[in-house]
């Protein structure tokens, strides 16, 4: 499946029709970690990261399920 979120020089492009809901889905937009996920009720919520060692962190991440382990960790202040 195509991933809904995707970056190219005009900027961040969403595909809230792709997402599944309560699924975070992120991409790098000029050293910035944007966070995106769709609510139960089908509302877009969108983040922006800036802290660059976090968004380094998030730059590694190969997957969702390992973002979405980063930020438990990071909750837990495990990072």
């Amino acid at each position: 499946m195509e991933y809904p979120v995707s970056v190219d020089e005009n900027g961040i492009k969403f595909k809230p029709e792709k997402m599944e809901r309560e699924k975070l889905y992120h991409c790098i937009f000029k050293n910035k970690a944007i966070l995106v996920f769709k609510d139960s009720q089908d509302v877009m919520n969108c983040y922006e990261i800036e802290e660059t060692d976090l968004v380094e962190k998030i730059r590694k991440c190969t997957d969702d399920d390992d973002l979405e382990k980063l930020f438990d960790d990071y909750l837990k202040g495990n990072t």
